[in-house]
């Protein structure tokens, strides 16, 4: 498994997934964003600079928590958390964004541009740009905007300008159309700073780089504390950063199952979910190829989930390429799983997770009470849900 390591290949492809699907001036645009990434992020001062930051301002490493008292109610594996939701900014988005500002600056970008669904991508951006100092605009659904209201005033007291879509369902995927146009009206002076392990290469390699901490981390504490590696990896999956940020340290680990779990929102016999994995089929979007949700004419449909940054119709290229060779499962839960595994988990542990990251601890869930006590499974926390708790009070009427 070894060579899984060593993708992409050096036209961005995992597979037959990836790649450059963009006009040639873009193109070319996109291959010098390469090129200084491969050359700067391999300098000690890069590298010293985000590891010092990773410490000092993120707050890394992250813990491990184990979860007793789920594990009792459940019965079976004991479940274990990294805790990503401990991070500054309270999600795993924060490991790619100060990478992404810092790869900006080294360039001289003027602006940074970027999409949210959630808010967490947003936020976390908004704050990498303060540090470094460059201005930043973040693209977010009307539907978002109003549904996570609490990430939206983060983002405008760290000065960040905000652009309300208004097309299409209003949701993520119009987000990036918009923040994409607005890129391509300077891409020599603008820099994307795409959220997730989708888009043109280089930016699934990159921002999988920079998620890895995520599992390398999680690879070391978890021998300390266990003698012994998990059982089972799980995180959820819209674009996938968190969990390729988790699952890459263990690629080469054979023994260890890895699930990624999508959003099968209203029900996959609906046309209200994201299942991209699951139901999707090959085709491009937004720069790239993968599976994707679309129509008879390739474009892409309208899709839901109860978590804002999962409902994209596309999925990052390496995952498309780990379903084809089976190395992960990916499967899914709807709202109401999601909904329970929320409320489980706040009451029970005292944590809080984001609605995203509630659809990986849903799907745990279900499969720990069939597993044995000597068994693990460690799930990616990717989020807290403090961006959550007024949607779910007012869903939930509490």
């Amino acid at each position: 498994m070894s060579e899984l390591k060593n993708m992409p290949d050096e036209n961005g492809f995992f597979g037959e997934y990836g790649g450059q699907v963009l006009p040639p001036p873009l193109i070319e645009v996109m291959n010098d964003i390469n090129n200084q990434y491969e050359k700067v992020s391999k300098t000690a001062e890069f590298q010293d600079r985000l590891k010092s930051l990773y410490a000092d301002y993120v707050g890394r490493p992250s813990p491990i928590y184990y979860a007793q008292r789920l594990t009792e109610q459940l019965g079976g594996a004991r479940i274990f958390f990294k805790r990503e939701d401990l991070n500054h900014t309270g999600a795993h988005k924060i490991n790619h964004c100060l990478g992404e500002a810092l790869l900006a600056q080294h360039m001289g970008k003027k602006k940074v541009l970027a999409e949210t669904g959630a808010g967490q991508h947003g936020v976390a951006l908004a704050t990498a740009c303060a540090l470094v100092g460059i201005p930043c605009e973040i693209h977010m659904g009307e539907v978002d905007i109003k549904k996570e209201h609490p990430n939206v005033t983060k983002m405008k007291i760290l000065g960040c300008k905000i652009v309300p879509v208004s097309r299409g369902t209003k949701t993520l995927k119009d987000a990036v159309d918009s923040a994409f146009e607005e890129y391509l009206t300077n891409p020599v002076d603008f820099f994307y700073a795409i959220g997730s392990v989708v888009g043109p290469h280089p930016f699934p390699k990159m921002v999988r780089d920079f998620q890895s901490v995520v599992g390398i981390e999680a690879r070391e504490q978890f021998l300390t504390k266990e003698n012994k590696l998990p059982n089972i990896l799980m995180g959820c999956v819209g674009g996938g950063s968190n969990a390729i940020g988790l699952f890459t340290a263990f690629l080469d680990d054979k023994d260890v199952r890895m699930i990624g779990v999508e959003p099968a929102g209203l029900g996959l016999d609906t046309d209200q979910h994201a299942a991209t994995l699951t139901l999707g089929s090959k085709g491009a979007i937004h720069g790239f190829k993968c599976y994707n949700l679309q129509d008879e004419k390739g474009e892409p449909l309208p899709v839901y989930s109860i978590a804002s940054g999962l409902d994209y119709p596309g999925v990052g290229p390496q995952h498309c390429y780990l379903k084809d060779i089976k190395r992960v499962e990916y499967y899914s839960v709807d709202d109401k799983e999601c909904l329970d595994a929320f409320m489980q988990l706040s009451r029970l542990e005292g944590l809080i997770p984001a609605l995203e990251s509630a659809h990986a601890v849903a799907y745990a869930m279900k499969i720990a009470p069939n597993m044995s006590p000597d068994e693990t499974i460690l799930i990616n926390l990717s989020g807290r849900g403090d961006k959550d708790v007024d949607f779910v009070a007012d869903r939930l009427d509490l």
